[in-house]
């Protein structure tokens, strides 16, 4: 055991760990979600990128002996390789707005770099985790900092996983093209489509939030790394921002700009609403798509039954060949999460007071965990069940034909009254609406099969063609 000292008094601390009395309080204070820092490796990757720009920084400044210099970096790049992610055993909830990360961060790279020179751990006098590793910097410019690297990170997993979700559904919609189906609006039947334009829709819908995905990244490149406590730059000399912020450039392999106003980089974290607010729209998407194939897909002989979605695993303890829709029913449950997760970060933001926001543990527990979450469901859900979605092209038909929703063909011909009609007298016999308008002489059995056939409702030109020919072949007598 080595014994540390802080300005509560001494602890002592084991010989084969890197971190200190400081991560130790933390230990004590903290124990209370069972998710460490070490849970979040990207987390720990950008603060070892931080702390060895910063090194490298104050080294060329003539702040850091060279070999002082060297050692500290060369401790950073084993954080940064994740060699060390498990001396970061801190919970990610803590008071102080990172204060425990950040020091823990600075013991195990001060110890490390120790060990490197030769000296034992603990021996601050040489290399001591605020005087050298802290150099320039405050837990408030370098947690803001980490946090918006570890998001950009988080984020890349997030778009190509949505990217691959759109992909399956350009697939999937061109391959059901061709296949007649019933629309619904209110749940009640409606004018048919095709499925490959209703599995359009949701293409388009995917690709919006891609597209956005890829937009709100730009919120993570300006960095408010230099701001050191309040915004004021205090205890950085001149040059220290832009050398730190060049080097941190270089070894994150992003163009990051310094923040236009560091005050405002400090106290106000909407950036962070921001792209929460993209993410829980993705969970959203997939999760009205997830609804849609719960429906379109229950039965399979008393419900729609318009698509099977593949089995991946026996629904039922007690019923025999029952498939549940257990990929779908995931990405509800991970929605309703992610929407959580967004409420948090919200309040979160808002109780930033003054010139810092302290909340960022709970932000960067709750956004890490949103797109960590929505990433991997995506990737399932195309996998394991859009992938594998197949029609029913014989149901589908049948209810689109059997819809009294066509009648809406007629309203521009004879009226809104009379196609009222048709529609109610179809719903009363159950006979089809070309049925019931060629036997009340509204239409030859030639023009009702043109006009009222499904097939051609769902071709906007072609539809409005027909109609325009009918009407003109009426108006000439």
């Amino acid at each position: 055991m080595r014994t540390e000292h802080d300005d509560l008094g001494e602890r002592s601390v084991p010989d084969d760990v890197y971190y200190g009395i400081h991560t130790l309080r933390a230990l004590d204070n903290f124990q209370v979600s069972g998710t460490k820092i070490s849970d979040i490796p990207f987390y720990i990757k950008a603060i070892g990128m931080i702390k060895k720009a910063a090194a490298r920084a104050n080294t060329d400044l003539g702040l850091l002996e060279p070999h002082i210099g060297a050692a500290i970096i060369d401790a950073c790049d084993d954080v940064i390789s994740g060699k060390l992610n498990d001396q970061f055993p801190s919970d990610v909830f803590q008071g102080g707005g990172g204060t425990s990360t950040n020091m823990n961060a600075n013991e195990v790279i001060a110890n490390k770099a120790l060990e490197t020179l030769g000296f034992a751990k603990g021996s601050y006098e040489i290399i001591h985790p605020i005087n050298h590793i802290n150099m320039c910097q405050s837990t408030n410019d370098v947690i803001p900092t980490a946090v918006a690297f570890t998001t950009y990170w988080n984020l890349l997993d997030l778009e190509n996983a949505m990217e691959n979700l759109r992909n399956v559904l350009v697939k999937k919609s061109a391959e059901f093209a061709g296949i007649l189906k019933l629309g619904r609006t209110c749940l009640q039947d409606a004018v048919p489509l095709t499925l490959g334009q209703e599995f359009g829709g949701y293409r388009e819908l995917i690709t919006r939030c891609l597209y956005g995905i890829r937009d709100v990244q730009k919120h993570c490149l300006e960095v408010s790394l230099g701001a050191t406590a309040v915004g004021t730059e205090l205890n950085t000399v001149p040059g220290y921002r832009q050398k730190v912020l060049l080097y941190l450039s270089e070894y994150t392999g992003l163009r990051l700009i310094g923040a236009k106003d560091l005050f405002d980089a400090l106290q106000n974290l909407d950036r962070c609403i921001i792209i929460s607010a993209q993410v829980k729209t993705c969970a959203i998407a997939m999760s009205k798509i997830a609804n849609d194939l719960r429906l379109l897909s229950s039965g399979p002989r008393a419900g729609f039954s318009e698509l099977e979605l593949p089995p991946v695993q026996a629904g039922s303890s007690i019923m025999p060949g029952k498939f549940n829709p257990v990929m779908p029913e995931l990405v509800n449950q991970i929605c309703y999460q992610v929407c959580g997760n967004d409420a948090a970060i919200t309040m979160a933001v808002d109780a930033g007071e003054l010139d810092l926001n302290t909340m960022g543990p709970v932000i960067i527990k709750n956004l890490i965990e949103a797109i960590t979450l929505t990433s991997r469901t995506a990737n399932a859900f195309s996998e394991l069940c859009l992938k594998g979605v197949k029609a029913n092209p014989e149901k589908c038909r049948f209810y689109a034909e059997s819809s009294m929703a066509v009648s809406s063909v007629l309203t521009p011909i004879f009226g809104h009254d009379v196609a009222s009609e048709v529609a109610h007298e179809a719903m009363m016999t159950g006979d089809t609406i070309a049925w019931i308008a060629v036997k009340r002489g509204l239409l030859s059995q030639e023009e009702a099969e043109l006009l009222l056939d499904p097939a051609n409702l769902v071709d906007p030109a072609k539809n409005i063609q027909i109609c325009k020919s009918y009407m003109e072949a009426k108006a000439k007598g």
